[in-house]
């Protein structure tokens, strides 16, 4: 199944470089998490830039996966082109929150020998 995600996560990237969607900001396609049955799969990005530009490229993406979609058919040997659905990667905003927390908690420390 490994081979599969990765296989869809970089025809998704490229796919997206050929969109001409202005809506559609600096994307990184993150991750691909493909069903056992091939049917669908989910599309992790992360998008930088401000919330009003991930909640456009959020529309943008959603309004383009059938074409999206028709390109992963054309360039992959699957048995079934799976139905894409993308979905805003929050593992980004979670590592940085818990990387703001340690700092916070590493400068409440006392200094040792002092």
């Amino acid at each position: 199944m490994y081979k599969v995600n990765e296989l869809l996560r970089e025809v998704v990237a490229e796919a997206l470089v050929d969109l001409k969607d202005p809506r559609i900001g600096f994307v990184t396609i993150t991750g691909v998490n493909t069903a056992p049955d091939l049917r669908n799969a989910i599309v992790y990005y992360s998008v930088l830039g401000s919330p009003e530009e991930e909640e456009a490229t959020d529309a943008a993406l959603a309004s383009s996966a059938a074409r999206i979609q028709r390109v992963v058919g054309s360039e992959t040997r699957l048995k079934f082109t799976p139905k894409l659905v993308f979905s805003v990667d929050q593992s980004i905003k979670e590592g940085d929150r818990i990387d703001r927390i340690l700092r916070d908690i590493d400068l409440d420390q006392p200094e040792e020998g002092a």
